[in-house]
């Protein structure tokens, strides 16, 4: 068998049987994909949102991780009918491998539980990264058995794929493709999620000449792009510091998160991970609002999702160009540091204004220190003389626009310190004249 010879690439070209998402596109369904879809840990994702909180702040943007899985496994059909012409990739990529790929790009999402970027932005030992998940998930149940009967697949072998810890040379050049400067998930969630949220940000590069530019590095290991698609990379860049800086990050979406964030620390002891783990968004909306109830939390549960939406404001945003002392004090702290801060500047600030702040009214949002934007991307360049091999340059070496989004833009102005107080109070806090002073007071501790 060959790579063109995949049943999924075959239904993708034949186009005769398959299911429709936006944007007016196709995905191909062979019986194999059709038994993952109908398992149950596929259909949670049907009722898992993709961009969770932003909803709050872009109504349309309630599209699922479902959607979005089937998205990406389209695209890894259109990465491998790319790639099969090229010959070192071809040469390292079987078809069993190929199969495995595939469906690793459908399961990808299948560790999700409900709102857990934010959560496990905090960093608590007792909340667990959805990829340390995807394991039990994959062996367990039903959908180990399909892999193993339908695809010929070792469930083992997808989840290496998944969380990158093939080390093999055809299982690290297949997991650059699911994770990577343009690999099959951001390349389809930067279209959906802009799409879905009314904005035109992510949509604006050109994904077909991306495709038709995909190559492997030097040294054959991973993911690379012809020079013809340089342009097309950098508006990538380009889409994604955009929606991290208008939608991902948009201050109001902070504001819910922060929110989250600090419900979730004050009920964090009542935690049942057997239950949280395995929520979708109903179900964990109903099991905040109900373990919060009595406590600080429960005001914050209720503003997000009660029957009224009632979000923190921003009384002060401060970034590393324009306050770096503050920022730097802030920035990357863990989260304990953030709710300490907090109460501190809570106090203080009762006593300047004379108006008593609890201190679950007021929430320090402080970015996390991993970059968004990271954009290591090897080029081929063309050959000069005809005997000569071709160069290779990294992207961020050859485009000082990616140099300053993914460094300085993005790192600098976009990963701000914010500060959110509860309605009733956040008109008084921001007439204080010296809240700066007053936070750099409380970060320092």
């Amino acid at each position: 068998m060959t790579l063109s010879s995949l049943p999924e690439l075959v239904a993708a070209d034949s186009a005769a049987d398959g299911v429709r998402i936006p944007p007016d596109v196709t995905v191909p369904l062979t019986p194999r994909v059709r038994a993952l879809l109908d398992t149950a840990e596929m259909r949670r994702l049907a009722r898992i949102s993709q961009l969770g909180l932003v909803a709050l702040v872009y109504p349309g943007a309630t599209h699922t991780r479902l959607e979005h899985s089937l998205g990406v496994y389209r695209l890894a059909i259109c990465f491998l009918q790319r790639l099969q012409h090229d010959a070192r990739f071809s040469a390292a990529i079987g078809p069993s491998d190929a199969a495995a790929f595939l469906a690793a790009a459908l399961l990808h999402d299948v560790g999700h539980w409900a709102y857990c970027h934010p959560l496990e932005d905090m960093g608590l030992a007792c909340l667990p990264r959805h990829e340390t998940l995807v394991q039990g998930v994959l062996t367990g149940g039903g959908m180990g058995a399909i892999l193993e009967r339908a695809w010929g697949v070792p469930p083992e072998r997808v989840h290496a794929l998944i969380g990158g810890t093939a080390t093999d040379p055809a299982g690290r050049i297949l997991h650059s493709l699911l994770s990577g400067p343009i690999d099959v998930d951001k390349m389809d969630y930067l279209g959906r999620d802009s799409l879905h949220a009314g904005v035109p940000y992510g949509r604006h590069f050109d994904q077909e000449r991306l495709l038709s530019s995909l190559c492997l590095d030097a040294a054959g290991q991973g993911l690379a792009i012809t020079d013809k698609g340089r342009t097309a990379a950098e508006l990538m860049v380009f889409a994604r510091y955009v929606m991290f800086s208008e939608v991902y990050w948009h201050h109001a979406v902070r504001a819910a998160t922060a929110m989250l964030q600090r419900a979730v620390w004050i009920v964090r002891e009542r935690i049942d991970l057997r239950v949280l783990v395995r929520s979708d968004d109903r179900e964990f909306a109903d099991w905040l609002l109900r373990t919060a109830a009595g406590t600080p939390a429960a005001e914050l549960a209720a503003g997000l999702f009660g029957p009224c939406r009632r979000l923190f404001k921003r009384v002060a945003t401060f970034d590393a160009i324009h306050q770096p002392d503050l920022h730097r004090a802030c920035a990357g702290r863990p989260y304990a540091d953030a709710v300490s801060i907090a109460t501190r500047l809570a106090a203080s600030l009762s006593a300047r204004i004379g108006t008593a702040i609890a201190p679950g009214h007021l929430l320090l949002d402080a970015p996390p220190a991993e970059r968004e934007v990271e954009f290591s991307l090897q080029v081929r360049e063309r050959p000069g003389p005809a005997d000569a091999a071709p160069g290779w340059r990294r992207l961020d070496e050859l485009s000082p626009v990616v140099r300053s989004l993914a460094r300085e833009q993005f790192d600098d102005l976009v990963k701000r310190v914010r500060i959110f107080a509860h309605p009733d109070v956040a008109p008084i806090i921001r007439r204080c004249a010296d809240l700066e002073a007053l936070v750099l007071e409380a970060a320092n501790g």
